[in-house]
């Protein structure tokens, strides 16, 4: 189903998601990593701040927030290119609720390489964005998120940044590879570029961007930083609203 989006290079972003009766030996319930009692998260978290060298002072005091907020970043690039291409391109809903995926973690930066899921959902060629993408927010990203900042102390709004961020990029080449059909416009208009969701609540999502209020030019910056500059040998990146140079 997702082979004619993921052609060439592209491929290994299709094949992060995975249909399959039983998934592989080492695969972990999602909803292990939303359980509080589970130290699951924890542990992957700090394996992967050791992997980006922060040292065990850090890990072990109180900021692992640079770290996670990494980790969510590489969870996202695995999980949404195929779910949301899916979703939006084809209009196909996949399972990605915690119960019904499963995840398989590379054993040197403890980051999701790979996503399994036991059927291909369903079809709602009549739903628009919102509803199609609910399951994978609300369900999945809404209380991952909530679970990550309690772990490692994070703003939520650096995690709903993070996913703005990747969801636009994803957008716009659901938008190339669609000749800009309308449906995907819609849907990244409904996600991105609306205060509310469709049922009233507040969107986490808006704004994803600010214009820099010093610059000679039109420069946006995004609306929160992700704390990438913190790591070893990091730095700002082009579109940071904390770098002191725009």
């Amino acid at each position: 189903m997702l082979e004619p989006l993921f052609q060439g290079a592209w491929a290994p972003l299709g094949e992060a998601l995975v249909c399959a009766a039983r998934p592989p030996a080492g695969a972990v319930a999602v909803h292990r990593l939303i359980d509080a009692q589970d130290d699951l998260l924890d542990n992957l978290l700090r394996r992967h701040a050791r992997h980006l060298g922060v040292s065990d002072a850090e890990q072990h005091g109180t900021d692992l927030r640079a770290a996670a907020s990494s980790w969510c970043f590489a969870y996202l690039d695995a999980l949404l290119p195929p779910v949301v291409a899916a979703a939006s391109v084809l209009q196909q809903v996949f399972p990605t609720a915690p119960h019904e995926m499963q995840v398989a973690f590379d054993d040197t930066e403890a980051v999701p390489r790979r996503f399994y899921i036991g059927h291909i959902g369903t079809p709602h060629p009549d739903a628009d964005g919102a509803t199609r993408l609910a399951p994978l927010i609300d369900a999945h990203l809404a209380p991952l998120f909530a679970q990550l900042a309690r772990c490692a102390r994070l703003p939520p709004k650096i995690l709903w940044g993070n996913l703005a961020r990747r969801l636009d990029g994803i957008f716009e080449q659901a938008q190339a590879l669609t000749g800009h059909a309308a449906r995907i416009a819609h849907d990244r208009d409904t996600l991105l570029d609306q205060p509310l969701w469709h049922d009233g609540r507040a969107n986490p999502l808006w704004p994803r961007q600010r214009p820099h209020p010093d610059a000679p030019r039109d420069i946006r910056l995004h609306r929160q930083c992700c704390l990438f500059y913190r790591l070893p040998a990091q730095a700002y990146c082009s579109a940071c609203p904390l770098a002191p140079q725009p």
